[in-house]
């Protein structure tokens, strides 16, 4: 499998505390680390330690971080000729994880919002991938410039729409898969989601709005599938949560690498295993677990 990552790729500066701040409230963190990060990169190692032949297109800054995030993706054996060096700062996020594994995040997105339609289109490598994988934090005419090579070239598209904005549901018509968790839903549908009725109803209303297929994430309480065919609903792995940073990108990664129409369910449940494994663990591409390691996971854990 040969997939194609267009996204975000982010130094990401982790302090760990026991609780969240209120508003005016200074608090003294428990340790503070630098990883590599960014929605696009750490797909694109989710993709590779699944067995995925990797190209990698994104942007990082003149700074001192933009060679640390290539190296990170090059041992991992990922294609990053097209990720391009832009003037100025690499993305950065800024992220706090509390005593119970949640974390909350702010994006500078630096180099990322300066990768444009016409460094997609140079990447002459990407149409011959099997799938991409597209997501939000990169411009929105980006976005939808990836979209449009992928489907010039027959690629599947799997698009996370995060962050959620409800410009993405522009996009939504033709995605092969769309991969999103509930808050995005609730933004790009503009409603509340609060039960299982509503759940299944914002499915139906995503496969309405042109998606192929609909994995809906709802974290604990395991995830919604949605085909042509039927909506399912999956449990999730049961798990002691540490950090649930790049939990998301671990399931897109592993899903994309792994799925097809026909086996759908095993690749939700590899997705799915590759992601609790993930929020076991500490930071975000270190994190993210190898393909063995899901397998002798899923030998003894039943969802």
């Amino acid at each position: 499998m040969r997939i194609a990552v267009v996204g975000s790729l982010n130094m990401d500066i982790v302090n760990r505390v026991e609780r969240n701040p209120v508003p005016g409230e200074t608090l003294k963190a428990e340790s503070t680390e630098y990883m590599s990060g960014g929605k696009g990169a750490n797909q694109a190692v989710a993709a590779a330690r699944a067995g995925a032949d990797v190209i990698m297109v994104g942007a990082v800054g003149t700074d001192g971080f933009g060679g640390e995030l290539c190296d990170s993706l090059n041992r991992e054996g990922i294609d990053t000729q097209y990720v391009f060096k832009k003037p100025g700062s690499s993305g950065l996020a800024f992220i706090t994880v509390n005593a119970d594994g949640e974390n909350s995040i702010i994006l500078s997105e630096g180099a990322n919002g300066k990768l444009d339609k016409t460094d997609v289109f140079m990447a002459e490598s990407v149409r011959n991938a099997d799938a991409m994988l597209v997501q939000n934090e990169i411009p929105m005419d980006t976005v939808q410039a990836a979209i449009e090579l992928a489907r010039q070239n027959g690629i599947r598209v799997f698009y996370n729409p995060a962050p959620a904005s409800a410009a993405s549901k522009s996009f939504i018509n033709g995605i092969d898969v769309l991969i999103l968790n509930e808050s995005e839903a609730n933004i790009i549908l503009q409603r509340n989601l609060s039960n299982q009725s509503d759940l299944e109803d914002a499915v139906h209303q995503l496969l309405h709005l042109g998606a192929k297929s609909v994995v809906l994430t709802l974290g604990a309480q395991g995830l919604m599938y949605g085909d042509s065919r039927a909506i399912v609903r999956l449990p999730a792995f049961s798990v002691n949560a540490l950090d649930t940073t790049a939990a998301g990108d671990t399931f897109a990664g592993y899903f994309a690498t792994v799925f097809n129409v026909e086996n759908a369910m095993e690749a939700l449940r590899m997705a799915s295993a590759a992601s609790a494994i993930c929020v076991t663990r500490k930071g975000a591409q270190r994190s993210i677990p190898y393909c063995d390691e899901v397998s002798a996971f899923l030998e003894t854990n039943s969802m």
